[in-house]
């Protein structure tokens, strides 16, 4: 952990002073990123320094649209999350200014509907924003810094079954992984190389 903390801490040294250092920490579906990102976030604030722990997943798509029988696994690349929107209202503003105070409609993974969430942070040092696909190439450009989060389809997937994230039985919980989610971060990795452009890769097994 020393090792991500210092590579961010180095960068955030090289940003200017009126702005957010944005580091990105990604990895395939179960990699423990949220793990991983809030024990660096507790170690960032201890170091005294403000951060922003935002979990791209509150932008997720309804299922109607995030999910498809016809094509599944890219679909779910291509539309899970709303990237766009999220970078556009929240990442980008709060990167610039510091401190943001937005009404947003977010969704949990369960959920059917939005629901309205109010971001607020102010004179934020360090925004560390954590999901899946973040490393899309048309996004890269963006990160000051970029963490990938290195972990086995397969310890993904136990860790995937124990947390029964989205209510769903093991045998629902294998189902989805091996026809939606794993197969779409192999088109992650044909099509972006997130691996590769990363600044630091960290074994989580």
């Amino acid at each position: 952990m020393n090792e991500i903390t210092n590579l961010i801490l180095s960068k955030r040294k090289e940003m200017p002073a009126e702005q957010s250092l944005l580091a990105g920490i990604s990895g395939i579906d179960a990699s423990g990123k949220g793990f991983v990102t809030a024990k660096l976030a507790k170690e960032l604030e201890f170091k005294g320094f403000s951060v922003a722990n935002i979990n791209a997943d509150g932008w997720l798509n309804l299922p109607q649209i995030r999910f498809d029988k016809t094509n599944p696994a890219e679909n779910f690349y291509e539309n899970a999350i709303r990237f766009e929107e999220m970078f556009e209202r929240l990442i980008l503003p709060l990167k610039e200014n510091r401190s943001i105070n937005l009404n947003a409609d977010l969704a949990e993974e369960t959920a059917a509907e939005f629901r309205r969430y109010e971001y607020f942070y102010k004179d934020i040092d360090i925004i560390l924003l954590e999901g899946i696909f973040l490393f899309k190439n048309r996004f890269k450009n963006l990160f000051d810094v970029q963490i990938w989060i290195e972990c086995p389809f397969d310890i993904a997937l136990k860790r995937a079954i124990a947390r029964s994230q989205e209510g769903l039985s093991a045998a629902e919980t294998i189902k989805a992984y091996e026809t939606i989610y794993f197969p779409a971060q192999k088109i992650h990795f044909a099509k972006d190389a997130p691996q590769a452009s990363a600044d630091l890769v960290w074994q989580n097994v």
